[in-house]
């Protein structure tokens, strides 16, 4: 299961307005970054079959079976700071993160 703040579901519809109104989010973890592993959002037109999709806050977000191994009670939100507005992961799996949060590594 995974968590999507109000914060992170009010930006993320924003953006999907602006953007991909008829789209679904996608939330992928893909092999890179710092730390050996990186988050990866976007918009998506189809449902594969082994995808799971959850209706978090309104919003439907689809998670590849794959990748569900890595975020499995992940929280995601949003915040805004003088540095701008980002999305924020927590993940309990993760070991560590690097400086800008949106790479981890997880224990073997």
């Amino acid at each position: 299961m995974i968590h999507l703040s109000q914060a992170a579901a009010s930006e993320i519809g924003r953006i999907k307005s602006k953007q991909q109104p008829k789209g679904l989010f996608r939330l992928t973890v893909k092999p890179g970054g710092c730390s050996g592993w990186f988050y990866d959002m976007f918009f998506d037109e189809a449902v594969k079959v082994s995808d799971q999709v959850f209706d978090l806050n309104g919003i439907q977000v689809v998670v590849d079976a794959e990748s569900l191994n890595y975020i499995n009670g992940l929280t995601l939100d949003y915040s805004e700071d003088l540095m701008g507005g980002g999305f924020r992961f927590h993940n309990p799996q993760a070991i560590a993160t690097c400086g800008c949060g949106n790479s981890f590594s997880i224990s073997p």
